[in-house]
């Protein structure tokens, strides 16, 4: 089905942060599939995980014990100070088992509709529930009726989340992105996340966190709210979890991580083995190669590097980031900069209709990182021109 409107590329074979297509042309990788490689491709030991998984067990089900999942629990529990874990396959599910989640702590408190808070230009999935909190009217075109028990306030505004608080007697949660990503790379002030924790714990409502895009070590910190030094009650996490193996995580903890029992909810696919041995092989070598770190330090200089390069061009609006996450505002639509980029061997991407992002994979070199800003630097400058 038509569901993509492609580019004229198909590739065949990655290295680290380079990717080759079939007519053996090299490109640079500033996209790393839209924050999911962040390893690169071909991570050598990640290969000899897969491999060796897959010659061992890759399913069995979800209605016997699995160890790697137990033990990817612990791992991924103990470094975000939450308690409990559901595994599904993507990002889209995972929010669908927060939205579960929030609505059964609303039922448990009596509530006969309990109502999510989530933002304007946020992007949580494409099922009817994640295309609902979703606050983009263009993915939900055609889909109505959109599901009850949403309202939605402007991102970044705690204020906003005040007056929803004084005024909306069946909110349970709230489910927001630390980084705006499909939004446009927005980034909100600095105490944001810390004014609704604070508002979240006046009312008694779930802070849920969407840090599909944010997470592991996309920000540089392992995760986005940690920034802020503070916890959610739930957590979504899945693109860079697997690094291209399809693996989502709803973690959740206190109340929230004991909503779910037997029958509650469930996944044929979700934590089997082959997906555990790769997030549990991900989160090793981001530990042993320090890449957390690196995304910090290499995200800081990339962002001065692109700021210096673009804005003394009349048309660019803002460069913002934050770690190895980076959006380039222009005053203009420039989804032509994509196949311009492709031409000239850089992959990135426009979202929001005037933004670049850029995000590159945590694994790039100071090199690359220069290539990457002297080949977009180009590209801006002559559109604006």
């Amino acid at each position: 089905m038509a569901t993509y409107k492609r580019l004229p590329v198909t590739f065949v074979r990655g290295e680290g942060a380079w990717l080759w297509d079939s007519a053996g042309k090299r490109y640079l990788d500033a996209l790393a599939g839209i924050s999911v490689c962040g390893l690169g491709h071909a991570q050598p030991d990640l290969t000899r995980a897969l491999c060796e998984q897959a010659g061992t067990l890759i399913h069995t089900s979800n209605l016997y014990g699995i160890g790697l999942q137990e033990e990817l629990g612990e791992v991924l529990t103990r470094a975000a100070g939450m308690e409990r874990v559901f595994f599904a396959n993507s990002g889209a599910e995972a929010n669908e088992a927060a939205i579960k989640l929030a609505r059964l702590y609303g039922h448990r408190r009596g509530i006969e509709l309990p109502t999510l808070v989530v933002t304007e230009a946020s992007f949580h999935g494409r099922t009817l529930a994640t295309l609902t909190a979703t606050g983009n009217r263009k993915v939900q075109a055609g889909f109505e009726p959109l599901m009850r028990g949403f309202i939605r306030v402007p991102y970044g505004d705690a204020e906003a989340l005040r007056v929803v608080a004084r005024n909306a007697g069946e909110v349970v949660a709230v489910l927001v992105e630390p980084v705006q990503g499909e939004g446009g790379v927005n980034i909100p002030p600095p105490d944001y996340l810390n004014r609704v924790r604070e508002i979240c714990d006046t009312h008694g409502w779930l802070m849920m966190l969407d840090e599909i895009q944010t997470g592991l070590g996309r920000t540089g910190r392992l995760f986005a709210h940690q920034h802020n030094g503070i916890l959610p009650d739930v957590m979504t996490l899945a693109k860079s979890l697997g690094n291209g193996v399809p693996i989502g995580a709803c973690l959740a903890r206190g109340e929230a991580a004991g909503l779910f029992g037997p029958g509650a909810h469930g996944s044929t696919f979700g934590g089997n083995p082959l997906a555990c041995r790769a997030a549990l092989t991900v989160l090793q070598i981001m530990e042993r190669d320090g890449l957390v770190a690196r995304s910090a330090a290499l995200g800081a200089r990339l962002l001065a590097a692109l700021r210096g390069r673009l804005l003394g061009i009349p048309g660019v609006v803002e460069v913002r980031g934050l770690g190895m996450l980076f959006g380039i505002e222009l005053d203009r639509p420039c989804a032509g900069l994509v196949g311009q980029a492709l031409e000239a061997g850089l992959l990135i991407n426009v979202t929001a209709e005037r933004v670049v992002r850029l995000l590159p994979p945590l694994i790039l070199d100071e090199a690359q990182a220069e290539q990457l800003v002297d080949t977009l630097g180009d590209l801006i400058g002559r559109l604006l021109a």
